[in-house]
């Protein structure tokens, strides 16, 4: 698993985890509100430049913009590897 901030442009990823913090409190919250929930797919579409923010990220129908502070907080795996282990975790 790695975290949304670490991923690469135009790599099609499930969401694994969304991480509380201590620094950002309610940011767990705010980002299950706007749809970052397990199981969703997200990609992030650009970068205003290599290493900065904002990362521009999309789930679902909906486009955003997150800090990489928020983007660390979301923990994924690109989609084949999340499917696998979601089978094994069946088994």
């Amino acid at each position: 698993m790695q975290l949304l901030h670490t991923a690469q442009v135009g790599q099609l990823y499930r969401i694994a985890e969304v991480r509380a913090s201590v620094l950002m409190p309610d940011c767990d919250r705010q980002l299950n509100e706007l749809g970052f929930l397990i199981g969703e797919q997200v990609m992030v579409l650009r970068r205003s430049m290599p290493g900065a923010d904002p990362l521009v990220v999309r789930i679902g129908m909906s486009t955003f913009a997150l800090r990489a502070a928020e983007a660390a907080l979301v923990g994924v795996q690109n989609d084949q590897a999340y499917a696998v282990a979601q089978a094994a975790a069946r088994a």
